[in-house]
This record gives structure tokens, sequence and C-alpha cells, in this order.
């Protein structure tokens, strides 16, 4: 039996003329559509959807906590696994000896900035300060709450979180991507890094599917790194003088919430009209600059040694639990406040919302990663896109967080940082660290904090709407029709400020963790196809078999899938 190159033709109807013309009307209104309905749903009947919204949240977290928790660690193993992997990890994500499109600086910025580097301002401070209050060892009573007993502790559960599982998600997406977009030369979509598996039926309606959950899950995932974005970014306008946007809580009040997503999305929408390599670019190399300041003045100024032991010796508690950890699922006895009981509730709480939330962010971030990444072997995919920022985080984590807890526990701050709302512990921490030095320092530092959450919120949402565009455009990166970026920039504000304004963060949570649910399956599929697809293409070359689509002729380009 003869091997055949693999398939390098996937047509997609686009419509020729009209509003939608070059976008795939399936996918673009049926997205429209669903996103719209939720919209309303929210806004009009907030009280219903919250309640529906929940008991679905509860319904999945209870059935399907283990799916969350054991496909992160598949998507792990499969992304080291052909990194390792010879024949794998040479291979280009474009044709052969095809160069990256941007230089390694801003490859790295772009990433960092669309993949994690918003959450880094909320939660490098918030989430080591939460697991040292509470963590399973806490509940199990093996250590001590705001103990020092429970530093370690606390910083395998935030290393957990913001490791190799979070990063693994997204580039196990824009691995399959990059593969079959700029190796195979199929569309830049989500149904393309299935071909393997179901080949030229995803022209139809399995493919306009797969491209449509592709899209509500990434909505929803940006909406909830959004949503907490927001919720920061008004804490922080209070911070330097701008009154009447939050409530005593720290919450936003509506009016917050409205300005905040006005600037945010309004600036956000114009860059997405200049374009990946223009507005996104320049606002990321920005973040990155901005970043490094502020990650140098806690190193600096900051618990310089505590945040020394907190990066190292955590980075080794967390590789020696992590197989424990990868595998482990709590369950619940049905009684509640026992300790069965907590232990679930809080997995519930934590890994597999944030299992949910990278996945549903995954489309969006694994899309973006792909487009950046044209020319870069797998192998050097796999380290700039996992290992390397699962690094920077543990960076933020051991400094910043170090700094709170080292504060807390030695420094004086008597809960003046662990009391805050989580958006607006970064700005308690540096101005319990600048107040008593000069006040004008501690506005200033909330200035740089503010303007970075901007920049980094605002290079967020340019890129989820030029993705969504792209998905909704059967692949095709080009321009953009501008009706369509302002639609998908009005709805993405939209959607987060109805949640926000209907249920506060926890309603987009909810609605985020279910949204991830069905692509969660979509990405396990891609796991099986693309190692279905290298493996193939290891017995093609060993036939003499094209496999890029720059080998294939013209007409062997109909040739079945895999």
């Amino acid at each position: 039996m003869s091997i055949k190159p693999p398939l390098s033709d996937l047509p997609i109807k686009t419509a020729d003329s009209g509003f939608y013309r070059g976008f795939s009307v399936n996918v673009t209104v049926v997205s429209k559509i669903i996103i719209s309905t939720l919209v309303v749903w929210c806004i009009v009947w907030p009280t219903e959807a919250g309640t529906i919204l929940g008991n679905w949240n509860t319904a999945i977290l209870a059935q399907f906590a283990a799916w969350y928790i054991w496909v992160v660690t598949a998507f792990v193993i499969v992304c080291i696994g052909l990194a390792i992997w010879p024949a794998a990890g040479r291979l280009n994500l474009g044709t052969e000896g095809e160069k990256p499109e941007f230089s390694n600086f801003s490859w790295f910025s772009m990433m960092f900035g669309a993949g994690i580097g918003v959450g880094m301002l909320t939660w490098a401070v918030a989430e080591p300060v939460a697991h040292f209050k509470n963590n399973p060892s806490v509940i199990q009573g093996v250590t001590t709450a705001l103990d020092a007993d429970n530093v370690r502790t606390a910083y395998v559960w935030s290393y957990l979180h913001w490791g190799l599982g979070a990063w693994a998600c997204y580039a196990i997406a824009g691995l399959a991507l990059a593969f079959f977009s700029y190796r195979r030369g199929l569309p830049l979509t989500i149904r393309s890094s299935l071909t393997p598996l179901f080949g030229k039926s995803l022209s139809g309606n399995a493919g306009h599917l797969i491209d449509i959950v592709a899209v509500v899950a990434t909505i929803l995932g940006v909406a909830q790194t959004l949503g907490f974005g927001v919720e920061q970014f008004v804490a922080g306008l209070t911070r330097i003088g701008i009154g009447g946007l939050a409530l005593e809580d720290g919450s936003a009040t509506t009016l917050g919430i409205v300005i905040a997503l006005l600037v945010i999305m309004g600036a956000s929408t114009l860059s997405a009209l200049s374009g990946v390599g223009k507005g996104i670019k320049w606002l990321s190399n920005i973040n990155m600059v901005l970043s490094i300041f502020l990650l140098g003045f806690f190193i600096i100024f900051g618990a310089t040694w505590f945040g020394a032991m907190a990066f190292f010796v955590g980075i080794w508690d967390y590789l020696i639990a992590l197989p424990w950890l990868s595998f482990n699922v709590y369950s619940s006895d049905g009684v509640e406040g026992s300790e069965a009981f907590l232990l679930t509730q809080w997995q519930g709480w934590w890994p597999v919302f944030y299992w949910a939330w990278w996945i549903a962010f995954a489309p969006f971030v694994g899309l973006f990663l792909a487009r950046i990444s044209r020319g870069r072997s797998i192998r050097e995919f796999v380290l700039g896109a996992m290992i390397v920022p699962s690094l920077m985080c543990f960076v933020w984590f051991a400094w910043a967080g170090g700094t709170a807890i080292d504060l807390e526990l030695n420094g004086g701050a008597n809960g003046l940082i662990l009391d805050a709302a989580n958006g607006d512990k970064i700005f308690a921490m540096t101005e319990f660290m600048l107040a008593p030095i000069a006040q004008f320092l501690a506005w200033g530092m909330a200035v740089i904090i503010v303007v970075l959450l901007m920049t980094f919120l605002v290079t967020s949402a340019d890129s989820a709407v030029l993705i969504v565009n792209t998905i909704n455009a059967a692949g095709d990166e080009g321009p953009k029709a501008r009706p369509h970026i302002l639609f998908w920039g009005a709805a993405l504000a939209l959607v987060v400020g109805g949640l926000l304004i209907s249920g506060g963060t926890g309603a987009i949570q909810t609605a985020m963790v279910i949204g991830a649910l069905p692509f969660s399956i979509v990405m396990a599929l891609m796991c099986i196809a693309l190692i279905k697809a290298i493996f193939n293409d290891g017995r093609r070359e060993a036939a003499g078999v094209p496999t890029t689509f720059d080998q294939i002729d013209e007409d062997m380009s109909a040739s079945p899938a895999e």
C-alpha cells in the first residue's frame, strides 16, 4: 500500500460579497447569536441567569473535575514528549528552512502579554497570599494558616496553577494550529488541527461546530481575564485619586466598570484595527519593559532573599509534588464542613477553575502563538511557549508574592495586604513599602502599575478580537472588515460588563467553566491528531513522500488525510 501525502487543502466556504464578505457565515452568525444571547440574558434577567449558570457550574465541577485535571496532565506529557522526541522536536512550524518573523524579544513579549501577563499583576501577589491563608495542607491540619510553615505549601499550589499545566494548554493549541497551517498549508483555524482524524469532512458542519465552540470559549476565557483586570484597573484608579469608581469593599461600581471598559476596549479596538505587526507588537514591547521595571523593584527593594528561597525551593517542591498533584482528585463525602468536603470544594475553586480558564483561553492564545511562531521548530516552540513563561511566572510569584508574605510575617503589615481585595493587594503592598518614604513615590508606582495593567489588558483584548475574526474568516490572516472588529470589541466589553454587573467575577468564572468543557474535548482530539500526523510524516519522509504543502504537487493535494 503506497503512502500518500498529507491533506493540504481544506476548503471552507466564505461569503463572496456583502457584509460578511470573506467570512464563514455559518461560524460568524451563530457565534454572534450565542454571545449576544448571553449578554441579553445576563443583563435583562441577571438573577435567573446567575442561578442557572451556577447550577450548571456545580454539576460540571461535580462530574468533570477529574477530567479537567487529567486532561491538562496529558497536555503536559504530550508537549514534553514532542520536544524530546527527535523526529518531532526538529520539525519546523513552517516550510523547511523558513525563518521566524519576529525577534526573540518581540516573540516572547507578545506571547507573555497575551498569555498570562495581565494575570501577574493580580495573582502574583494575591495567590501566594491566598494559599498562605488556606490550602489543602491547612485543611488537613498539616500546616498552619498564616504561619511560616505554610509558605512552601503555598508556593507549590501557586506554581502548579501557573506553571507547566497552564502553558501546556496554550502550547498544544499553538503547536497543532501552527503545524497544520504552516506545514500543511491549511487554514489557520481550529478545525484544521483535527484533519488527521476527520479529513475533508471538516469543510462542512462538523468543522463549523468546532470553530463556533472555539469562538465562544475564546470570548468567555478572555472575559474572565478582563473581568479580573477591570476590577484591578478600577482599584488602581482609586489609588491614584480618582474617586467614585469603587465601593468600600474595593469592588468596582457600575460606573467604574463602564468607564474601565470604555477605556480598555476603546484602546484595544484601535490597536486591533492596526494589526499584529503594529499595534500589538508595539504594546507588547511596552508591556515587557514596564514589567521588567516593576519586577526589578520587587527583587531589589522587596524581600530579596525570601523571594530567592521561594523561587528555588518552591520550584524543587513543585517538581517533587507534580506527579501526585497531576493525578490527584479529591472526593467529597457529601457532609458539609467535613475535611473531604472542604478539600473537594477547594479543588473546584482553585485547580479545576484554573484548568478550565486556561483551556477556555487556549484557542485565543494558541492561535495567537501559532500566528507569531511561524518558522520556529517544535522544540524551540515548547521551550519558548511552555518552559520559559512558566519560569517567568515563578519569578513574579516568588518576589512579588514573597514580598507580600514577608511583609505580613516579618514586616509589620498586620493584615493590610491580606485584607485587601485581590485586585488591590499589589497597590496595598507598594503603598505600604513606599508611603513611609514619600507619598508621591507610592502614587507614582500606582500610576506605573495602572499603565502596565492597561497595556496588558489592551494587548489581551485586541489580540482576542483579531483571533476571533481570524477563526470567523476561515483562517484568513489578512485585514478584517472594520465592522466585525468593532462588533467583537463591543461584544467582549458587553460580556464582561454584563456578567460583572449581574454577578461579579464569579458570574464570569461560572460561564467560563461551562464554556471550556466542550473545547477541552477538542483539545484532547488535537493531541491525538498531532501525534498521528507527526508519526505519519516520519513514515512519509522515510518513503520519500513530501510532507509540507510547498513540496506537494497540486494534483496530489486532494489525497485523503493521513
